[in-house]
């Protein structure tokens, strides 16, 4: 959905007023109204979604048909867009896709899950890595990896040598957390109410990058998922005394339905296998 008719006549290469006077066409012969208004950004009326969904769908079921037809299995895609809330397992699956077409074209998109989920959504990327995503039929999910929180502290804390991080110790300490649409952010706070726990004090930082930089600061302390823990010469990831089962999560490989069974997807599923054997957690 290009927004604009202008940026949809150049995509297909075809005249601005040819394409105007298509919609028009449509429009006038079903007696529907396909955008809620003329102008820029244009918008779908429901209808209007209802069809263009029908419409990727049957591209997609196009393309499958060209691919069967031409005998075009063994190929390689020559470009993937890549979404996840996950900057480990992005790289690890890009490195996966590199070692197995070299000449591949790739764009990584790191944002949190629901801006992931919602790249997806809007077709911006053709693929992602995200952590317990809602279930909605118009998707294909593939468990990735499983994990777990850690908490990070100085390596200068009085408590970076031990086994273990007692959460009791929360109630005098400065806790850094990510901002409210973060899958972190709504693990910590889920573990904090299922221990009774109340941080001495709350700070919110925007990015596991600013977080990270905080602890080794010694501004305070924070809850990562282990994926997102690699050595740190600044840091000590120490195991909570607990963790209820509810902060565990979940990483997803997750396309649209119709697009499953594209020569891409196929090619990034090859690819991902090899990754599953690097969660932290068993995949259930």
């Amino acid at each position: 959905m290009e927004g604009s008719v202008s940026r949809a006549a150049r995509r297909l290469n075809v005249a601005q007023p040819t394409l105007s006077q298509q919609i028009k066409a449509l429009e006038t012969r079903h007696k529907a109204a396909l955008f809620e208004r003329r102008r820029p950004p244009l918008t779908l009326t429901p209808i209007g979604r209802e069809l263009f969904a029908l419409t990727e769908r049957m591209f997609a079921t196009s393309e499958e048909i060209d691919e069967l037809l031409a005998d075009k299995i063994a190929a390689a895609p020559r470009a993937i867009r890549l979404g996840a809330d996950s900057p480990n397992y992005a790289a690890r699956l890009a490195r996966a896709l590199m070692l197995w077409n070299p000449e591949i074209e790739l764009e990584v998109r790191i944002e949190n899950a629901r801006d992931t989920l919602r790249a997806l959504q809007n077709a911006v990327v053709d693929v992602v890595i995200v952590s317990d995503p809602p279930m909605d039929n118009q998707f294909f999910y593939e468990p990735l990896f499983s994990d777990f929180l850690n908490v990070a502290v100085p390596a200068g804390h009085v408590l970076a040598g031990a086994p273990e991080y007692p959460l009791n110790a929360l109630a005098t300490e400065v806790l850094l957390v990510r901002e409210p649409a973060s899958k972190t952010r709504a693990a910590t706070e889920l573990l904090l109410t299922t221990a009774a726990i109340d941080p001495a004090r709350i700070l919110e930082f925007h990015s596991r990058e600013a977080i990270r930089e905080a602890v080794a600061l010694g501004i305070g302390v924070s809850f990562l998922f282990s994926t997102e823990c690699p050595p740190d010469s600044r840091l000590a990831f120490l195991r909570p005394d607990r963790q209820a089962d509810r902060t565990q999560l979940t990483g997803y490989l997750v396309c649209r339905l119709d697009h499953s069974r594209t020569l891409v997807m196929r090619a990034i599923l090859q690819a991902a296998q090899a990754l599953k054997a690097l969660s932290p957690r068993p995949l259930n």
